[in-house]
């Protein structure tokens, strides 16, 4: 047995399937089969690595996941690689989450890379538990990330057209609506202004600028269809004396003749020169 066991494990360590061996006696291979399968299992579970999650921060702008994976590669064989970016913009935020193989070699990653200069930063390294791993922390890493081909901003900033301009509105006011009545249900007697306040307030600022462009018609007498209202006579009639009052010719004002006196400097007198002959 015990040969038979040694011979089971020199088969095992070959790359070659189990099936593919054939025991010295021939009822028995099935039995040595199993036996070849069992080693290899074993030996399988003895060197299977537990993983290892390190998380990076303060890195470098323009770093992505090629630079990042490739670099941390010479420390062991990475296995998932998950950089954070912006949903919006798609731009770093600056830390990344790394997997090795081995929690051993992660862990020497931690301690190594830890206060490293990279490119004019200090990189912040920490070894994560197994604990504090969450499940969907590498979801979808494997993905090439893609840049938003129409950011948030650009997509509220859009030029709509009349019809997408209704359809919003009611949207809208059909949500509120359901708000309102979902409020009631539930015994909350809580009032707010909401859309319909906004719409309302819309619609009243035309109506009056409809209301001002009615009185501000024109007060020429040369209009097709003259407006006879008592507001636009009293307007009219402003106007006219307003024309009258200006006056283009150009008038100079003299001062009357005793502000002319007063202003007048005196006359110098001549002055006596002293008599030097003696």
């Amino acid at each position: 047995m015990a040969a038979a066991e040694a011979a089971a494990e020199a088969v095992a360590a070959a790359p070659a399937p189990a099936s593919s061996f054939l025991a010295l006696e021939p009822r028995l291979q099935r039995e040595f089969q199993q036996k070849v399968q069992r080693v290899r299992n074993t030996r399988a579970a003895k060197e299977e690595l537990t993983p290892g999650v390190v998380y990076v921060g303060h890195l470098p702008r323009g770093l992505c996941e090629p630079q990042i994976h490739e670099y941390f590669e010479q420390f062991g064989t990475v296995k998932r690689l998950r950089l954070s970016r912006s949903k919006k913009t798609g731009g770093s935020k600056g830390y990344a989450f790394i997997e090795f193989e081995s929690d051993d070699v992660a862990k020497i990653v931690a301690d190594t890379m830890n206060n490293y200069l990279f490119s004019e930063r200090l990189l912040k390294c920490q070894f994560m538990p197994p604990e504090r791993v969450h499940e969907n922390l590498f979801k979808n890493s494997n993905k090439i990330f893609l840049k938003p081909s129409q950011p948030a901003v650009r997509r509220y900033n859009k030029i709509r057209s009349l019809v997408q301009k209704a359809k919003m509105t009611k949207r809208l006011l059909r949500k509120e609506k359901l708000l309102r009545k979902r409020l009631a249900e539930k015994g909350l007697d809580y009032d707010f202004p909401g859309f319909a306040a906004q719409e309302l307030s819309i619609k009243r600022k035309k109506v009056k600028t409809s209301k001002k462009s009615k009185l501000n018609i024109s007060l020429s007498s040369q209009d097709p269809t003259p407006v006879c209202t008592p507001t636009v006579l009293e307007r009219r009639k402003a106007a006219q004396v307003d024309d009258d009052a200006e006056d283009n010719e150009i008038t100079l004002r003299l001062p009357p003749a005793s502000v002319k006196n007063a202003v007048q400097r005196p006359k110098k007198q001549p002055r006596k020169r002293p008599n030097l002959k003696k």
